[in-house]
């Protein structure tokens, strides 16, 4: 009589099947674990699919919600063709020629670099890629350290969820996932000497110093690490007084090694980001733009979070969470760690824009400090309990989030050869190129990749209607638009643009008093020349303008106006625009 595990076959002796190999020994090839997806797979490919399909059906274009990208496009392309970074402006008629830092210098050219390529398609999908990877290398950092899978799944989704509010194709991205980088490194550090104190820790966190130099020059988040290392710094100290090694002999504390290592660390990573364009005079213009409360004042990112939307919900919650953690780390004299959540929630309470990152410094120990209370209050459930059951489950799976195969790369290249629908059009731009040749095996396939910045938030009609008319005249309009602008036609000049830092309180001050209908809105437009206006129907200085004689609308789509002074056939400008750098 054969078993179960039989195979009926042609002849007197039935076959039987072979058993089948384990996963563990599947796994124990290397091809396999290449070949197999992991569960941290789809983690990275569940993050891009929900960027894709984030923003009510906008797909990529979420991504450009903030025009900044335009001008660092630009500029990308403005170094590639002179081989040099501009120290002076090169977009502005309210201050032509004035001293100015592309501080992101080396993003602007990547940024520039894959636009010329591939369009805002190649800007989004490596803005989407980088995202991803922050995603998948937060909840890595959990599972590293043991957390319960569930626990780990529950924070990285907060997490995430939290850091969405800057999740945008501009440079900041590269702080995200430099930083989350950068932190398992210190956290693999800090475990080897807490586990055995004799240990001089791994000399794998000097590559801090080498990733500082590439970081300075990408963005400005850098300043996050060097607060990391001095708050590792510090706590560190603060746990060696606490730990009372007096050595009497020597009437000194011992076990300073870390504290010193730490202290050169940080020494040595603030030293080599004088390495920039700029050398020190970098770190003058933002510690002026950083101490200036004019930015805090007008700007909505530099403001403390509003708790209202979801994304700040879930930081609400990850923050509380958090702050208990901390009080449970400083009892075990974890003091390093309690440091970095209570500095960052401070910092993400005063303004908005640090929630991302006291997401990336703080979620895996909170998520591991979640998995210490839940061990204790599940240590009595046996095995058969729904609660051991969930505990194996998660124990069983969390091999699959320590490893990585081949198909995030897969899915990338994919997304990379795949085209949209009108790709062959020209990107947005009046200065684009032919559009990249389609690979033909991927003819069929089509995704809706950008073809310009999204027309809900930008009137990208009204510009492509009259640009000749627009790129000939001094245009009063909004910053984020002015950003649109110069991105259109680099030629051109705006009266300001997303680069806050640059304008300063004078230029800035000026630009809220005119848009909304300031007392003294006539004398700035007579100092700035204006002849061209285009701006929110629901402005202020919209209805001003409406109102005045000397102005007519040229055209109105209900969401925004373009007003010209006199004639609408606007002559060119003359001396009054500098030659075009481009």
């Amino acid at each position: 009589m054969s078993s179960p595990d039989t195979l009926a076959a042609v002849g007197p002796r039935p076959q039987v099947r072979p058993p089948a190999a384990s996963m563990e020994s599947v796994l124990a090839h290397r091809w396999a674990r290449l070949l197999l997806p992991s569960l941290s797979d789809l983690f990275f490919l569940a993050i891009g699919v929900w960027l894709f399909v984030s923003g009510g059906g906008a797909g990529w274009q979420g991504l450009l919600a903030d025009a900044d990208v335009g001008w660092h496009i630009r500029t990308g392309e403005y170094i590639l063709d002179h081989h040099a970074v501009p120290h002076q402006d090169l977009y502005s008629f309210s201050k032509p020629g004035a001293p100015w830092y592309a501080w992101e210098w080396l993003s602007d050219v990547i940024d520039g670099g894959l636009h010329r390529m591939a369009g805002l398609k190649g800007v989004v999908l490596l803005a989407a890629v980088i995202i991803a990877l922050f995603g998948a290398t937060l909840i890595r950092r959990m599972v590293w350290r043991g957390t319960h899978l569930m626990v780990a799944l529950v924070v990285a989704l907060l997490g995430v969820g939290a850091a969405a509010i800057h999740f945008l194709a501009r440079p900041h991205i590269y702080t995200l996932l430099f930083l989350s980088c950068s932190m398992w490194v210190i956290e693999a550090d800090r475990e080897r000497t807490l586990t055995d104190s004799s240990s001089a820790g791994s000399r794998r966190i000097w590559w801090l110093v080498p990733l500082t130099v590439l970081w300075t020059n990408m963005h400005g988040g850098f300043l996050a690490l060097i607060a990391v290392l001095g708050l590792t710094t510090a706590g560190l100290a603060i746990e060696n007084l606490l730990a009372g090694n007096w050595n009497p002999r020597t009437f000194a504390w011992a076990n300073w090694t870390n504290v010193l290592r730490y202290a050169g660390l940080t020494g040595a990573c603030a030293t080599v980001t004088l390495i920039n364009p700029y050398g020190w005079r970098l770190h003058q213009h933002m510690l002026a733009f950083l101490r200036t409360d004019w930015f805090r004042n007008v700007y909505q990112e530099f403001q403390s979070p509003s708790f209202r939307s979801e994304y700040m919900m879930q930081f609400e919650a990850l923050m509380l969470v958090g702050l208990m953690a901390a009080l449970a780390l400083f009892q075990r004299r974890r003091v390093v760690e309690g440091l970095w959540i209570v500095y960052w929630a401070h910092m993400a309470l005063a303004s908005a824009r640090h929630v991302p990152v006291f997401v990336t410094v703080a979620a895996p120990v909170v998520a591991c400090e979640i998995s210490r209370w839940w061990a204790g209050w599940t240590a009595g459930a046996g095995k058969a309990s729904l609660v051991g059951i969930v505990n194996q489950i998660a124990a069983d799976a969390l091999a699959g989030f320590r490893r990585t195969s081949v198909w995030p790369a897969v899915a990338v290249l994919a997304l990379v050869l795949i085209g949209g629908p009108s790709e062959s059009s020209n990107n947005g731009s009046l200065n684009d190129g032919p559009a990249p040749a389609h690979n033909a095996l991927t003819a069929g396939l089509t995704i809706r990749w950008p073809q310009d910045f999204p027309d809900l938030l930008f009137p990208t009609k009204m510009v492509h209607d009259h640009a000749s008319l627009i790129f000939a005249s001094r245009v009063l309009t909004t910053d984020q638009w002015g950003d649109y602008l110069i991105y259109t036609n680099p030629k051109g000049k705006v009266f300001v643009d997303g680069r806050g830092d640059f304008y300063g309180p004078e230029v800035g001050n000026e630009y809220i008093g005119i848009i909304n209908g300031r007392w003294d809105w006539q004398q700035i437009f007579a100092k700035y020349q204006f002849n061209l206006a285009l701006v929110p129907t629901e402005s202020a200085i919209s209805q001003l303008l409406k109102l005045s004689p000397d102005w007519r609308a040229v055209a109105d789509d209900g969401k925004t106006i373009l007003l010209v002074r006199g004639n609408p056939a606007v002559p060119p400008l003359g001396n009054s625009h500098p030659e075009p750098r481009f």
